[in-house]
């Protein structure tokens, strides 16, 4: 009999389009190798290795998030997971994997390092290249699972960042680590608009909880934190306007084009390819929409502010590793 926390639990799959992966309908035989199976269509190709007496069991759900990325809350038994050496069979494979673990006892090992983490605490790896997860006792953790190019446009250095502990004890960390953690009890609780909002200010915590592990990162000041908000948040409103430049944001906004540079620099960016990562991720969210179905990709790009479709075909694949005709395919799916 199915009681209400499942009703509810699959009410909310289905609203938030998430699928759920769970051990507990296989006989125990079956388990360890099914498991392997979900874990290298979905996440990456791995051996997986029980290392407790009990039956094996795991129980994921994974939610697609945006631009690629996707959000799993995910409970198991004692096991270790070991990255094989074959290359990543789909292109929505070459990712990188924020966990946080939520209970139990976890460890990673990548690069050379190895990182234990403890409730709350955060790493990060590298899903195409070897790594092994070993989890001792059960466990819950949360994988926020980026694309490559998506994370590299954040942090250019992200390569430099893996196997490393983020520390939650206070700052930046402690907000994001509680912050995710009571978004990920909340779920059941959201409706898509709310679980889709709450990517841009996840994203950006976690961006700047990683960048904290870097040395050489630049730190901004408040006030130019403050000055950068509203710059982006300008020109995410206007971005569609195709005669976009930088003269008219350095104008609407009071400051030098210089000076604009300088503040995305500390990013890794510029001024313009800031401009262009919205106005693709707007082309990214409209192709993702059942209503936009009627729409050719020319007309979406078109009114996200791009004039040459060209270079519009070639940005998008170098940002999400598929061309837009790929991802309207694979959302047509969907539907």
């Amino acid at each position: 009999m199915v009681n209400k926390r499942e009703i509810k639990m699959n009410s909310q799959l289905s609203t938030l389009q998430g699928q759920r992966f769970c051990t507990d309908d296989l006989p125990s035989s079956q388990r360890l190798n099914w498991l392997k199976e979900i874990i290298g269509r979905e996440y990456a190709n791995v051996d997986v290795s029980q290392i407790a007496d009990e039956p094996v069991f795991n129980d994921m759900v994974i939610y697609p998030w945006l631009y690629g990325t996707r959000f799993s809350p995910i409970k198991t038994q004692p096991l270790q997971i070991e990255r094989l050496s074959r290359e990543p069979t789909e292109v929505s494979q070459d990712n990188y994997f924020a966990v946080m673990l939520i209970d139990g006892r976890y460890k990673l090992e990548q690069d050379g390092r190895e990182v234990f983490l403890e409730k709350g605490e955060m790493t990060l790896y590298d899903a195409t290249q070897w790594h092994r997860i070993t989890m001792p006792e059960p466990a819950s953790k949360v994988i926020i699972s980026i694309p490559r190019n998506y994370l590299k446009q954040r942090l250019s250095h992200v390569s430099e960042l893996t196997a490393k502990k983020i520390s939650v004890k206070s700052g930046i960390g402690a907000v994001t680590s509680q912050t995710l953690q009571t978004f990920a009890s909340q779920l059941t609780t959201l409706d898509t608009r709310s679980f889709q909002s709450m990517f841009d200010p996840l994203i950006d915590m976690l961006t700047l909880s990683l960048n904290q592990l870097s040395p050489q990162s630049v730190e901004l000041s408040r006030s130019q934190n403050t000055t950068l908000f509203h710059i982006k948040r300008y020109i995410d409103n206007h971005c569609h306007h195709p005669d976009l430049s930088p003269a008219i944001i350095a104008n609407a906004v009071g400051f030098s084009v210089r000076h604009i540079n300088h503040l995305f620099q500390t990013e890794q960016t510029s001024l313009m390819r800031y401009v262009t990562q919205q106005r693709l991720n707007r082309v990214y969210r409209r192709l993702q929409h059942q209503q936009s179905m009627h729409q050719t990709i020319t007309e979406l790009a078109l009114e996200a502010g791009f004039n040459d479709m060209a270079h519009f075909s070639r940005a998008f694949k170098t940002q999400f590793g598929l061309s837009p005709r790929q991802l309207r395919e694979h959302v047509k799916k969907r539907f």
